[in-house]
């Protein structure tokens, strides 16, 4: 989980067409480097995970104590509400908060469908239940022991995304036309979990991530939670740096996740 929280720290400032860069080469953290409504939600969903807590109630809590961390049109006014009624949404945000998942529960089916509850509290079209499997999954893999190859091709298998593009590929097209469409599940899951394949290290997954393009934050946030899992942890130094950005509920919850999940499996 601190592997998703990183990448969206990370990827914060070079989100967005007038903000992307194209190569691998730039400040891993800067002064205005901030977390989003990514690690927010990432933490919401761990904290329900950790206590039981039903996932609408703690998304709402969370999004009540963190305003302003940048939600989404939809969720922001589904989080205001009363309602507790999913909108059909196949946004990125539903593979974006649910790596927690992937770390918490000890076989692959549970953590499809605990995917699928996180997701479908606000996400319940199918491409974002997708989404939220596929990248569930890959942290599963990734934490016990699957080879990038096996995982490329369960992902591939299962959830029918293309992950053969290479990140050399993505970077000359990939969101050069940003728009709407960028912040989709199918247009954000398969480059996010290309750019773990394609890295030698978790920091290497992070930036080549970055250097695509599109929803960076987002994207990061995605590879991160998986390259967390394949290579056993996130580099100290960036520990560090991510940990200095948190605030102590967000750091309270992430050190207590950690402890019961990631830190006693070793």
């Amino acid at each position: 989980m601190l592997g998703a929280i990183a990448g969206d720290i990370i990827g914060s400032l070079y989100e967005g067409m007038h903000r992307n860069i194209r190569t691998t080469e730039f400040p891993l953290f800067r002064d205005r480097s901030h977390f989003t409504d990514d690690t927010v939600l990432t933490v919401a969903v761990a904290d329900a995970i950790l206590h039981g807590t039903p996932y609408y109630e703690k998304l709402k809590e969370y999004y009540g104590l963190y305003p302003g961390a940048g939600y989404g049109g939809a969720f922001k006014r589904w989080a205001r509400s009363d309602s507790v009624e999913p909108y059909n949404s196949f946004g990125n945000g539903s593979a974006m908060r649910v790596s927690a998942a992937g770390f918490a529960f000890d076989s692959i089916e549970d953590v499809l469908s605990e995917a699928k509850k996180i997701a479908e509290v606000t996400h319940n079209h199918p491409e974002g239940i997708r989404g939220a499997q596929a990248t569930a999954a890959a942290v599963f893999m990734a934490r016990t022991g699957a080879g990038k190859e096996e995982i490329r091709q369960c992902v591939q298998g299962a959830f029918g995304y293309d992950l053969s593009e290479s990140i050399d590929s993505l970077r000359t097209w990939y969101a050069l036309d940003y728009n709407l469409l960028y912040i989709s599940c199918q247009k954000s899951v398969p480059p996010a979990i290309i750019a773990f394949l394609d890295s030698e290290d978790f920091e290497d997954a992070i930036r080549k991530v970055v250097s695509i393009g599109g929803d960076t934050d987002t994207l990061a946030c995605i590879t991160g939670g998986i390259a967390e899992a394949f290579y056993g942890g996130v580099p100290r130094d960036i520990q560090d740096q991510v940990v200095a950005r948190l605030d102590e509920r967000l750091s309270l919850v992430l050190l207590e996740f950690t402890e019961k999940y990631i830190k006693r499996r070793g």
